[in-house]
């Protein structure tokens, strides 16, 4: 396996490794090494099936249930479709899924990890690909942020709630999701988690709050809740932080939901076709002592969710 960095803030490229055979065991610990290294880790020419890339995402934890059997694909109901393309009058997957600064799963009681995801079809015009995807490294950020802040937010907590999202997206960017249902809502609670959290296996200090899912922080008035996550939000977004992957037929892309926000960027057409398939994993293992060997980092092992 050859790790090449991409000299940014954030991202490596992996290659001489087939991921659709089993992963040895130290190639398992590589990959969890250079992910909490780099954040966002590209695989190229690793066109995955659906079937292929549950199995390969199944080494590093549970994955995500579908909301609706009409978000999963046919073939693993595990793996969700994201894409642009119309069969028949409908959607044949999500095809606004990420069109916002956020990080997948914080409204879970157990959060996301990885997310993993295989370019089968591209948007190109003029030659050149479009719908990337934005990062920004909350690791680095909070290195930055002010002592008093840090110290101050240390073991505040904010509430995380899908329902905040999924209304922004059908507000703002013309989704034509439908509302979520009262049973959706109360299978999916608002859940509180802490402003910052101790990376598992990188030991780093992150900021886990997100413009996706958190209106305020708790225990403060409102305004100055708001206030302060507007501050942690612009922090994060500044340009030093953030990280463009550009997309590339038949890659496989896969980064750390705890470390990085993501944007989905729609530059693109209804008749520019984008096709992704996607495995969503939970962090039911990381914060586990036995998921990592022992030349990995445990100082985070007793923070949990």
């Amino acid at each position: 396996m050859k790790i090449q960095p991409t000299g940014e803030v954030l991202g490596a490229t992996i290659t001489d490794i087939d991921l659709h055979k089993p992963l040895s065991s130290e190639d398992f610990y590589t990959l969890l090494n250079a992910l909490s290294a780099h954040g966002v880790l590209r695989f190229p020419g690793q066109r995955l099936e659906p079937a292929q890339l549950r199995n390969f995402s199944l080494n590093f934890g549970q994955l995500q249930s579908m909301r609706s059997t009409k978000f999963g694909h046919q073939l693993a109901p595990e793996v969700s479709v994201l894409s642009n393309i119309m069969k028949d009058g409908k959607y044949i997957g999500v095809p606004d899924a990420g069109q916002s600064w956020h990080t997948d799963m914080t409204y879970n009681s157990i959060v996301g990890f990885i997310n993993v995801l295989v370019a089968h079809e591209v948007p190109m015009r003029n030659g050149k690909p479009l719908g990337a995807t934005e990062f920004c490294n909350t690791a680095a950020a909070y290195d930055d942020l002010p002592q008093e802040l840090k110290t101050e937010l240390a073991q505040s907590t904010a509430l995380h709630d899908l329902n905040l999202y999924w209304e922004y997206v059908r507000r703002e960017k013309g989704s034509t999701r439908a509302p979520l249902t009262e049973q959706e809502k109360a299978e999916r609670p608002p859940i509180r988690h802490p402003v910052f959290l101790t990376h598992p296996i990188s030991g780093r200090k992150i900021i886990y709050v997100n413009p996706g899912y958190v209106e305020t922080i708790d225990g403060m008035p409102d305004e100055k809740g708001r206030r302060t996550l507007q501050l942690l939000f612009d922090h994060v977004l500044k340009p030093k932080y953030r990280y463009v992957n550009r997309w590339v037929r038949d890659d496989l892309l896969m980064w750390d939901h705890l470390s990085t926000w993501h944007n989905a960027i729609a530059d693109y057409s209804p008749d520019e076709h984008r096709l992704m398939i996607r495995c969503q994993v939970m962090a039911d293992r990381v914060f586990e002592p036995d998921f990592l060997e022992p030349s990995l980092s445990k100082k985070a092992i007793s923070q949990s969710f």
